[in-house]
């Protein structure tokens, strides 16, 4: 299960996802289109949401592809449930 906390309104996220067969909590501030992303204190990416509704990572330690597509989902859809986050 996934404990998510989203607040929208200062845009900030907290939730956890499993990295590297680990399960770590994902600490996420949203300015405008750029996502900036910190996993375990010691892990830095910078995301960028696309106008065709795509993200890409811009900058920061490199993310698996279907993590950055977590990250965007938890923070794009409110209504987001997943058991095991990325997988990675």
């Amino acid at each position: 299960m996934i404990d998510s906390f989203k607040n929208t309104t200062d845009g900030k996220y907290e939730f956890t996802i499993n990295y590297s067969e680990r399960e770590l909590t994902c600490h996420v501030v949203r300015e405008g289109d750029t996502l900036h992303v910190r996993l375990d204190n010691n892990i830095n990416a910078v995301i960028e949401l696309q106008p065709d509704g795509t993200a890409i990572q811009t900058s920061g330690d490199e993310l698996p592809a279907s993590s950055v597509e977590f990250i965007k989902k938890q923070v794009l859809d409110p209504n987001t449930d997943s058991d095991k986050g990325s997988g990675f």
